[in-house]
């Protein structure tokens, strides 16, 4: 039986994991319907990518790793009993091969730029002040404060940007957070309490400076 067709470099947007119910089409897909396994890749490789990206920094990295990701979760597909969301399974496999990919690339310039990400930033009080008006230092504000974010992100472990990126980028709740990186949920509440002081430190800086 051939492979289903790895997912192009740029995906486009689908709906959130938890809609629509994916359980149909894995069941399909078990059976070898390569369709059903195409339809579950198109709702989820945009995430896939999207998580993928924000940990390695790098497009090229990123979509290597999509790819291979819906390619490893095709060959186990027959080996995945339910017990969690198929997406949660998915995650779980983007997560593991990503961090693989970082432990031998440990010395590679970072090329991040978070351009795809919205980062929650409109929930900020001083960032709604900066963009509720159309003026040059608007457009230069938000480009600075992009800048900013990305050189943030980039300083936080890997597993203080997975929590940041699922949670408050994706918006995946605690508990599945926990069984995509295998830790408890009290984990990942420490782990997004500490990355958000420390981001909210570092753009404070950068508030300062600017």
């Amino acid at each position: 039986m051939k492979e289903p067709s790895a997912p192009s470099d740029l995906p486009a947007p689908t709906p959130s994991p938890e809609q629509p119910d994916d359980r149909p089409l894995v069941a399909r897909a078990k059976e070898g319907d390569l369709a059903a396994y195409d339809e579950l890749v198109r709702r989820h490789q945009q995430r896939i990518y999207g998580l993928c990206y924000h940990l390695t920094s790098n497009h090229e990295d990123a979509n290597d790793l999509a790819q291979d990701t819906f390619m490893k979760a095709w060959k186990a597909l027959k080996g995945f009993k339910g017990d969690a969301n198929f997406y949660t399974w998915l995650y779980r496999i983007a997560y593991n091969h990503c961090l693989n990919h970082l432990k031998t690339r440990r010395n590679r310039t970072p090329h991040l730029s978070l351009d795809d990400m919205d980062f929650n930033a409109e929930h900020d009080p001083e960032m709604v002040a900066l963009v509720s008006h159309n003026t040059p230092r608007r457009a230069a504000g938000l480009g600075e404060l992009q800048k900013s974010l990305n050189a943030a992100l980039l300083r936080l472990s890997e597993e203080h940007r997975t929590v940041v990126v699922l949670h408050d980028v994706q918006g995946l709740p605690h508990e599945e957070i926990a069984k995509i990186m295998g830790c408890n949920q009290g984990t990942v509440r420490s782990r997004l309490f500490y990355a958000r002081q420390q981001l909210q430190a570092w753009l404070s800086d950068f508030k300062k400076q600017s």
